[in-house]
């Protein structure tokens, strides 16, 4: 019904950027809530950052300052860029959207998870 598809991961060194891009498409009306999530190797997936469809955001304390998450609307997409990026910042990151969607309900959706890495 509905498909997320990342784009963007990599390898970079510490304090580099990154800009991770998801895009959603199908059966959508609309889109409330997209966020990036991020699991670390050995640790639980956590909500890295979300912003709503007026755009309102929310961010992890550790990530503040240094993410800032976006959306167009018009493309059913959501951005993360990423700055100053540390070793602690490696992880799965994945995209989140809870979808309205055309004919039945809502319901929230994955995509595949794209890997970052910062390493020297």
């Amino acid at each position: 019904q509905v498909q997320l598809v990342e784009s963007g991961g990599g390898l970079v060194q510490p304090g580099g950027s990154l800009t991770l891009s998801c895009a959603a498409s199908g059966d959508i009306f609309s889109i409330n809530v997209m966020a990036w999530y991020r699991q670390a190797p050995g640790k639980e997936r956590e909500l890295a950052a979300g912003i709503t469809s007026s755009g309102i955001t929310h961010y992890i304390d550790s990530v503040k300052g240094r993410f800032t998450i976006s959306r167009d609307n018009a493309k059913n997409t959501v951005y993360l860029q990423m700055n100053m990026l540390k070793p602690e910042d490696t992880a799965v990151y994945f995209c989140y959207a809870d979808v309205l969607l055309l004919y039945s309900g809502s319901e929230g959706y994955w995509g595949q998870g794209t890997q970052v890495t910062v390493s020297s």
